[in-house]
């Protein structure tokens, strides 16, 4: 099962009916890197990475691809029967970057599922269920809209609802918040995502103001510093994002008591390892948790569900794609949605994807 060729591919995905607003700003279109790895014995098992715009993370559509490059020749003739093997390779050729890493991780998983007919929630530890909880991310508009909206994806069967806040007066969001409650009742969960957007100061007000909401309040400031301060005086759980960098950081935030759960990013976590690793972490903390990733197509979203199909549905607070807001999949007939609030788990084995390379042109870089 060594690896033969890897080819990269640069791919947009607009937003439909875009923008997708954050506390950040408006997000039009997105930048996606695919990775093809074809082994000896014909199988090309697909990864992709693709960061939110510049400012969302320390990572860029432009870099991943630059330490793709970087990172691909080192995994000629090496095989994917352990991928933990091809993690220290990657590792020894480049420092960080985990994001980029996370495409040639899953792309080795796909490869590997295939090659010995199973599915990658099989070599994760096995399935637990067949359909993944789904939960929709509602972009900062006005408050009216807002709750319009959230009570038409309650009506769809979301039965989790993360509204996005930040970036402008909080008093706005207070309302927001207010309205969206008043639509769907006290029976849906809401979490209020800040991205990093808010101080604080101003955590905690927000906090205050919804006290008798049931509410979770997901990274509403920047740093893990600005996490602790703003803790002891929060009404609502808190969950952590953007600062879920790695392993360790996660271990130190659970063994501290810093956050009641975590919101996990595929990529940014390094690949379907990682992520299990993180599961068992959440699992041993009694944290729940979310899986999903920045942005991306069916490839990302498949991985996704992969990893949240191992996970005990008591840790799994559910899965986020970007499906809803990108016209098309790779696959036409095994592309990952939602529907009625679940994700069901891909039945053919790898990722359960058929990817035609012809429709995204000609590879950016091929390594033979």
């Amino acid at each position: 099962m060594k690896i033969t060729s890897i080819h990269l591919f640069q791919h947009d995905l607009p937003v439909a009916d875009g923008p997708y607003v954050m506390s950040s700003g408006p997000v039009w279109a997105l930048d996606t890197t695919l990775v093809a790895i074809g082994l000896e014995n014909g199988v090309v098992g697909w990864g992709e990475t693709c960061p939110l715009g510049p400012t969302y993370a320390p990572a860029h559509a432009k870099g991943a691809r630059v330490a793709l490059e970087l990172l691909a020749p080192a995994l000629i003739g090496a095989s994917v029967r352990s991928p933990r093997a091809l993690q220290r390779r990657m590792d020894a050729t480049l420092a960080g970057h985990a994001y980029a890493k996370a495409a040639l991780e899953v792309g080795a998983y796909d490869a590997l599922g295939q090659s010995l007919g199973l599915r990658v929630v099989d070599l994760l530890g096995g399935a637990v269920c067949e359909a993944v909880p789904a939960y929709f991310a509602i972009s900062v508009g006005a408050p009216d809209d807002m709750a319009r909206e959230a009570a038409e994806r309650v009506q769809e069967g979301y039965q989790r609802l993360q509204l996005k806040v930040g970036g402008r007066p909080l008093e706005v969001d207070i309302e927001a918040a207010h309205r969206v409650q008043e639509a769907v009742g006290p029976s849906v969960r809401l979490v209020l995502d800040a991205n990093r957007g808010l101080t604080p100061a101003d955590a905690v007000q927000l906090s205050q103001a919804l006290r008798d909401g049931a509410l979770t309040l997901e990274q509403p400031c920047c740093t893990l510093r600005e996490l602790a301060q703003a803790r002891p005086r929060l009404c609502h759980p808190l969950y952590m994002d953007e600062s879920a960098v790695d392993l360790a950081t996660m271990v130190s935030a659970a063994g501290q008591g810093l956050v009641d759960g975590f919101g996990l990013k595929l990529t940014r976590m390094g690949g379907l390892g990682p992520m299990a690793a993180a599961r068992d972490i959440c699992r041993a903390a009694g944290l729940r948790h979310t899986c999903d990733d920045s942005w991306g197509g069916d490839i990302v979203a498949a991985a996704c569900v992969q990893v949240a199909a191992s996970v005990a549905p008591e840790q799994l607070d559910g899965v986020w794609i970007a499906q809803p807001h990108i016209e098309g999949h790779y696959d036409a007939e095994n592309g990952v949605r939602a529907e009625e609030g679940h994700i069901k788990l891909p039945s053919g084995p790898g990722l359960g994807l058929n990817i035609d390379p012809e429709q995204f042109g000609a590879p950016v870089a091929a390594y033979d």
